[in-house]
């Protein structure tokens, strides 16, 4: 029996099972109680968020059967000659259904033929042809072809609703997450349920026990350890230079991602700051931190003499924008460090 990974196994089957897409949902929902479906829809948006499984469940809501619904990887099916193909396959009526729906995935990968060709069809389909362009790109797709659709902006899942999805996935699995197993893994995810579900997927072929701990997703998937993150943070804001650079010679003695890195210590300063000047908004995040992370961030709110503050935050960000951009791959966080022990009191 051939294996099925996690992202297909739980994909949406239905417009009730898709999670962080509302918007589109509520468009889509609306066109067909009111029969106003139209020729063709483009969805725009990053990879991994849903895109071809709302497209699908589009299909089925309105009554085209698996028989009548093609699937085109564009990427693939690239040229002049395979749109010929498909202008031609589009005259026919479909087998069984009132519609043939025809989803070409990654269409910003069409060449230029290839859409001029696309164009005819679009300016007059068939009656019977519902098309719906998929994309990452959306900026490489002819104004011509645009113009020509419905556009949907898929949006990137938060990582707290990629952390949902992932311990009910988890737990459907037989197994625990821990809550901050669980935000690892959804920084991981970085705003792609595939990607999110590919993690889970990976730490699960390693786990050794039903219950998955932060350490299990760390050792996996070579994440920087929670210790690390917090030395760092907590030594730059006593402005220990030293201390900071001590962690940064650790992360990269462990090879891990300084943006990812630099993901954790965001939200662990965030939080800190939040608790020190808005402790009610900040304790709904808190409440499924695990213990040792919150009380570190307790503590250093607590510290209102130490550097944690908008400037900090700020520091931070900057360092994030040039994270993969030099040819020494700590150089951010160094310069971090610098910037931030050195600024006064």
């Amino acid at each position: 029996m051939s294996h099925e990974v996690l992202y297909r196994k739980y994909r949406p089957q239905t417009f009730a099972d898709v999670i962080g897409q509302e918007h589109i949902v509520s468009a889509l929902e609306g066109a067909i109680s009111s029969h106003a479906i139209g020729h063709a829809y483009l969805f725009c948006g990053s990879r991994g968020i849903g895109k071809t499984s709302i497209a699908r469940i589009f299909a089925r809501s309105i009554g085209t059967s698996d028989n009548d619904t093609y699937e085109i990887d564009a990427a693939s099916n690239r040229g002049i000659d395979d749109v010929r193909a498909l202008r031609e396959a589009v005259l026919t009526l479909p087998f069984e259904s009132r519609y043939k729906v025809y989803i070409i995935d990654e269409v910003h990968m069409l060449t230029k033929e290839a859409f001029n060709a696309l164009l005819k069809t679009l300016e007059e389909p068939p009656k019977h042809v519902v098309f719906i362009l998929a994309t990452t790109e959306m900026d490489k797709l002819p104004e011509t072809i645009v113009s020509r659709c419905q556009t949907f902006s898929f949006r990137r899942p938060t990582a707290d609703i990629l952390k949902n999805v992932i311990t009910t996935v988890a737990k459907k699995e037989g197994l625990t997450l821990a809550p901050d197993a669980a935000e690892l893994i959804a920084l991981l995810g970085d705003g792609s349920f595939r990607d999110a579900h590919g993690t889970l997927e990976k730490v699960m072929s390693g786990a050794k026990s039903k219950k998955i701990s932060r350490e299990d997703v760390e050792q996996v998937t070579g994440s920087p350890r929670a210790e690390i993150v917090r030395t760092f943070i907590e030594s730059l804001a006593k402005r220990d230079a030293e201390g900071a650079l001590s962690a940064v010679v650790e992360l990269k003695k462990h090879s891990s991602d300084p943006k990812l890195f630099l993901d954790l210590v965001t939200a662990r300063a965030r939080l800190i700051l939040l608790t020190r000047i808005a402790p009610a908004i900040a304790k709904s995040h808190l409440a499924d931190t695990a213990l040792e992370d919150k009380e570190f961030i307790e503590k250093m709110a607590k510290d209102t003499d130490n550097a944690v503050g908008a400037t900090f935050l700020r520091s931070i960000l900057s360092a994030y924008d040039i994270v993969g951009a030099t040819p020494i791959s700590e150089l951010p966080l160094e310069l971090l460090v610098a910037e931030v022990t050195q600024q006064s009191k």
